[in-house]
């Protein structure tokens, strides 16, 4: 059989992710935070794209000069904080941000080191090993590496690591789980005791909570391995769990459902999203003869990216907005009444009522947050299964948790109340 070369026309239908459609997609399931960071990326690469700070009508109206016109708010804050007089383009923290701030493990554990006498090349050892513990507040480097960046000897850096770890919190200093257990069994005053045996030898039986195997081997009780375990369960993994040199991040709504009269009504929440336009200064010299050929081709690029993102974040917004308005038409119930009347949802029924794909409304309720008169809640926490209650309508589990979680709240108050003695019948 002969080999030939031919030629053969083929009409197939297939779908293409271009750079711009995987954008406007990846922008739908960006938190309010991942999307801020993208935009601010857009305008420190893409010279064609500007923020619009003030409209049109005020751009072109200059600002009267007034020499009484002060940032009053902005003094207030700042008044009684030190005796230097305030300045408009002075940059400064909030009152609060300056007196309010929590104290972090390194600090804490510098100032127990303080509190200890001793000499100050033992001192100085501290200071590099509570440096070098982790998040977890375990240590992050062996005694070696101790021993080269600080001069001292091997005994003397274990001397001072056993000091370390007898600060608080208990268990801090440690190389290992076990270790770190170790140290709490020992502040406890369980040395020598079952709970030491159980960590030292069986912590792998533990784990899997094999107390037969565990009773065998150290010929003890399988009720004295259990409540060993108990003390061990306890005990704290993560000395360093409770402290954190990061500030809190608080939730920030990223739509708001406010009460109407005729019902509820849906608000984008965007203040801290850029107004984006297209910059006027780049935009005429791309449409100026004096610009050279490939500044223009470099500038209309920059331009047809600026205009996409433009599109895709208000499409992304108007997204966000619909999708939102079709949940809480699905839980106005739990708008009036509360969680307790919260009621199934699924993808599909959204997806459905505004005529969008449920991958869509996936990635649109991904990592945002509605505040409504029941509180602030992630869209998703609106989706759910349902039970089948017996006049044959449905329940969603999220409010049968609640009102579990109210009843067993409700039991806890009252045991609590007949142990004090304040019951009506006792």
């Amino acid at each position: 059989m002969a080999l030939e070369i031919r030629q053969h026309l083929k009409l197939a239908q297939q779908l293409i992710m271009t750079p711009q459609l995987q954008q406007a997609i990846k922008l739908l399931q960006f938190s309010r935070l991942e999307l801020q960071e993208f935009i601010d990326q857009e305008l420190e690469s893409n010279p064609m794209l500007d923020i619009e700070q003030t409209p049109k009508e005020k751009l072109d109206k200059p600002e009267e000069p007034d020499f009484f016109k002060r940032k009053w708010d902005a003094y207030l804050e700042t008044y009684g904080q030190d005796n230097v007089p305030y300045s408009e383009d002075e940059d400064r923290p909030s009152f609060e941000a300056t007196t309010s701030r929590q104290e972090g493990l390194t600090e804490y554990l510098l100032w127990q080191l303080r509190m200890n006498d001793i000499c100050e090349e033992h001192c100085s050892t501290g200071i590099f090993i509570i440096g070098n513990l982790d998040n977890n507040g375990y240590l992050a480097v062996d005694i070696p590496q101790i021993c080269e960046a600080t001069g001292t000897t091997p005994e003397k850096a274990e001397e001072v690591l056993k000091i370390i770890q007898q600060f608080d919190p208990p268990g801090i200093g440690a190389r290992d789980l076990k270790e770190c257990l170790l140290i709490q069994a020992k502040i406890l005053g369980l040395e020598g005791s079952l709970v030491e045996q159980i960590i030292v030898s069986h912590l792998d039986a533990l784990q899997t909570k094999n107390y037969a195997r565990i009773a065998q081997e150290l010929n003890v009780g399988v009720n004295d391995v259990a409540n060993a375990a108990k003390i061990i369960t306890n005990m704290e993994p993560r000395p360093a769990r409770d402290y954190s040199d990061e500030p809190p991040q608080y939730v920030v709504p990223d739509v708001y459902v406010v009460k109407v009269e005729d019902g509820y009504a849906v608000i984008l929440n965007e203040e801290d999203i850029p107004m984006l336009a297209i910059n006027r200064q780049y935009y005429e010299m791309m449409s100026s003869n004096e610009t050279n050929k490939a500044a223009k081709e470099y500038l209309s690029e920059g331009m047809k990216a600026a205009q996409w993102l433009i599109k895709s974040v208000q499409q992304r917004q108007n997204t966000l907005c619909k999708v939102t308005e079709s949940i809480m038409s699905f839980q106005k119930e739990f708008l009036d009444k509360g969680i307790t009347y919260l009621k199934p949802l699924i993808l599909r029924d959204v997806a459905d009522d505004v005529g969008m794909h449920e991958s869509t409304i996936s990635r649109v309720t991904s990592n945002k947050y509605v505040h409504t008169p029941q509180g602030t809640f992630e869209l998703k926490y609106f989706f759910g299964s349902g039970i089948s209650k017996s006049d044959g309508s449905f329940v969603a589990s999220q409010s049968i948790k609640n009102d579990i979680e109210k009843y067993h709240q409700k039991r806890k108050c009252k045991a609590s109340a007949v142990r004090s003695g304040y019951s009506k019948n006792a």
